[in-house]
C-alpha cells in the first residue's frame, strides 16, 4: 500500500469517527496529531481523490462526510495497520478520561448497545444488581417511533483514565473469560491480547458460546469476561485507596489485585508490577445474548459525560466473593501449546504420508451424511479455497457424536520446518474473496489462547455457503525467511498439488492480501480446515467445534 493511500485511509478514519462534517482544517490537524505532516492544500487534494472514487461527499461548504462505500474501504482496507489500532484506541480512550471522583464530574469511557424488549432491560438490571458490571449508572434512551432500546453502561477503561491521572499508567494486557466456581473468582480460561489483533478482545469472546453469566448469578458457576492490566508495584496502595474511593461513588467492578509481582488467576504478574482484573464492562449485554434475545453490543465505543448517566438501581448485592490468591496452572498462549505438535509432523512429500496436525469437531451422528454432502457440495463449488480432506473420528465418550477431522493449516509449518525451512504461524484471519482477495479480520496466534478460526466462527463471521453475501473464508498468514524462498516455493507448490490449500505465496516487503510480513521475510496464505466446519455449521447443523486437536496419519484420510 502507497503512502499516498496510507494517508487516505487515515482521512476515512477521522471521517468515521466526526458527526458532523469536517473541513480541511480540522482533517489536517487530526493528521498532525496522528504524526502525519499534512497541510490543508494537501488534505484537499486528498480529499478530491477520496470523493471521485465515492469514499466521501462534500456537504456544502460545511465539509465533507464519509460514504458508507468509505465505510466499506476503511473497514478493509488497511488491516495490518489494524492489529495495532485496537490498543492505541485504548490508549486513546485512556487519555480522553478526565473523570473526577471527588467532585464526580468529567467524561467517562462507556459501551453503547442497542436491545430490543423490555426483558432484555430486565437482565441488564439483574446482572448489574449482582455487582457484574463496572458501575450501576447507566443512560437508557428510548428511540422514538422504535422498539429500539440504546443502553449505555460504563466501560472499565474508565478506571485506567483515573488511574493514570492521578500519576498511575496503567497498560491494558488482555480481556478474556474468568472462570467462577461457588461465586470465587478462579483464573482466567482464554485470553486475547489487546495487541496484534484487528478485534477487540472482549469482542471476540462476547458471545454465547463462550460466557455462562447467568449461571454465575443464579448458581455462583460459570464464566464471565473480564479484562487485565498492570500497573507498576510502587503505585500499588494509592491505586487501592482510588479504587475504594471509586468503588464507594459507583464505579467498581474490580476482581483482583494482585501482590508485586505474584502472579494472580493463572496470569504471570512481572517483577515489580501488580495485576488488576476488572470485569468487562459489557458484561450486561452478554447475559442479555446468552438469553438469545436480540441485541447488537458496541464495545468500548465512545467517551461521555459522567453527568449524562444516572444509577439503574440502589440494590446492589455481590455474588462474588473475594479472591483468594491460590496459586493457579499458569494459562499458556496458542503458539506456545501448539509447537510440539508443530515439530512432531512428519509428513513426507514424496510418499505422500506421515503425520499432520488436524482439527476434530463433533456433531450427531443421525447428522453425518448431511454434513459430509455439505462439505463435497462446498468444496466443489470452490475446490481453490476448500481443503477436501476428512476422516470420521469415534467420541471418546458419546456414541451419539461423530467427530469430522480435518487439515490444520499449522501442518503446513509443520512440514516446512520438517524440511529445513523456519515457517511462523502469525495470524488466523477472515479472509474476504475478492478481487484481489483481502484479510478483514486478523488475530495474532502468539497474543491468543483460543485458535482465531474457532473464535470467527463462534461469532458467525464466516459466509462460506451464502450466495447472497461476498464469501468470507478462513485462512492463516504464515512468516518464512526471504534466504529459503526458492525452496519453500518449490514445497508449497507440491504441497498445493496434493489438495493443501496454498492461497498465496507473497513477496518481500509485500502487503499479501492486506497482511504484511517483517523485513527479510515473505508471507505465505493458507486456507483453513476449519472452512468445511464453518459450511456445517452454517447451513444449520449444529457443531462442536474444535481446533488443532491432534496429530493423524494424512494416508488414512479420505478425499471429498
Amino acid at each position: 500500500m502507497s503512502e499516498s493511500e496510507h494517508r487516505m485511509i487515515e482521512i476515512l478514519r477521522i471521517l468515521s469517527e466526526q458527526e458532523k462534517p469536517t473541513g480541511s482544517k480540522l482533517i489536517a490537524d487530526e493528521l498532525k496529531n496522528k504524526g502525519f505532516n499534512l497541510g490543508e492544500r494537501a488534505v484537499r487534494y486528498h480529499m478530491q481523490i477520496l470523493d471521485e472514487k465515492g469514499y466521501t461527499e462534500r456537504i456544502g461548504n460545511s465539509g465533507r462526510k464519509i460514504t458508507q462505500l468509505g465505510r466499506e474501504k476503511l473497514e478493509k482496507g488497511l488491516i495490518y495497520d489494524q492489529v495495532d489500532s485496537i490498543y492505541s484506541k485504548f490508549e486513546e480512550r485512556i487519555y480522553l478520561t478526565d473523570f473526577n471522583y471527588m467532585s464526580q464530574e468529567g467524561k467517562v469511557v462507556v459501551n453503547t448497545s442497542t436491545i430490543y424488549d423490555e426483558e432484555s432491560l430486565n437482565i441488564i438490571k439483574k446482572i448489574i444488581e449482582n455487582d457484574l458490571s463496572v458501575s450501576p449508572y447507566v443512560d437508557i434512551n428510548r428511540v422514538s417511533n422504535s422498539n429500539e432500546i440504546e443502553v449505555t453502561t460504563l466501560c472499565g477503561t474508565t478506571i485506567d483514565g483515573v488511574l493514570l491521572n492521578e500519576g498511575i499508567p496503567s497498560q491494558p494486557k488482555y480481556g478474556g473469560l474468568l472462570k467462577i466456581e461457588d461465586s470465587e473468582p478462579i483464573k482466567f480460561t482464554e485470553l486475547m491480547s489487546y495487541k496484534k489483533t484487528s478485534l477487540s478482545p472482549l469482542d471476540a469472546f462476547s458471545t454465547k458460546e463462550f460466557t455462562s453469566i447467568m449461571d454465575v448469578v443464579e448458581n455462583g458457576n460459570g464464566i464471565i469476561p473480564a479484562n487485565f492490566r498492570l500497573i507498576p508495584g510502587i503505585g500499588r496502595e494509592k491505586a487501592i485507596n482510588i479504587i475504594n474511593k471509586l468503588d464507594k461513588i459507583g464505579i467498581g467492578g474490580v476482581i483482583a489485585i494482585s501482590e508485586e509481582g505474584k502472579d494472580i488467576l493463572g496470569l504471570s504478574v512481572p517483577e515489580g508490577m501488580v495485576g488488576i482484573s476488572i470485569v468487562a464492562g459489557a458484561t450486561p449485554f452478554c447475559a442479555v445474548q446468552e438469553e438469545d434475545l436480540d441485541i447488537n453490543i458496541k464495545i468500548s465505543e465512545e467517551i461521555k459525560d459522567f453527568k449524562s448517566l444516572s444509577p439503574i438501581t440502589s440494590k446492589i448485592k455481590p455474588v462474588l466473593k473475594k479472591t483468594r490468591h491460590i496459586q493457579q496452572q499458569k494459562i499458556s498462549f496458542l503458539l506456545s501449546k501448539t509447537w510440539n505438535l508443530i515439530q512432531q509432523v512428519n509428513f513426507d512429500i514424496e510418499k505422500i504420508k506421515g503425520d499432520i496436525i488436524s482439527n476434530v469437531s463433533f456433531i450427531d451422528a443421525d447428522k453425518i451424511d448431511k454434513a459430509l454432502s455439505i462439505m463435497e457440495e462446498t468444496y466443489n463449488e470452490n475446490p481453490k479455497y476448500i481443503n477436501p480432506y476428512y476422516k470420521l473420528i469415534n467420541h471418546p465418550n458419546d456414541d451419539s457424536k461423530i467427530g469430522l477431522a480435518t487439515i490444520c493449516s499449522l501442518s503446513i509449518d509443520g512440514i516446512l520446518i520438517d524440511n529445513g525451512i523456519m515457517s511462523t504461524p502469525r495470524y488466523g484471519g477472515l479472509l474476504e474473496l475478492s478481487e484481489p482477495p483481502l484479510f478483514i479480520d486478523l488475530i495474532s496466534y502468539n497474543g491468543s489462547t483460543e485458535d482465531p478460526h474457532k473464535i470467527f466462527l463462534a461469532k458467525n463471521m464466516t459466509s462460506i455457503t451464502k450466495d447472497n453475501e461476498t464469501t468470507k473464508i478462513l485462512a492463516s498468514f504464515k512468516e518464512i525467511p526471504y534466504i529459503s524462498r526458492d525452496y519453500s516455493v518449490h514445497l508449497l507448490e507440491i504441497l498445493n498439488n496434493i489438495g493443501f490449500s496454498i492461497y498465496k505465496i507473497g513477496k518481500p516487503r509485500e502487503v499479501t492480501y492486506n497482511a504484511k510480513a517483517d523485513n527479510y521475510n515473505f508471507g505465505i496464505v493458507t486456507g483453513s480446515g476449519l472452512n468445511t466446519i464453518g459450511a456445517i455449521k452454517e447451513k444449520g447443523i449444529n457443531v462442536e467445534v474444535k481446533a488443532i486437536e491432534k496429530l493423524l496419519p494424512f494416508e488414512k484420510m479420505n478425499r471429498l
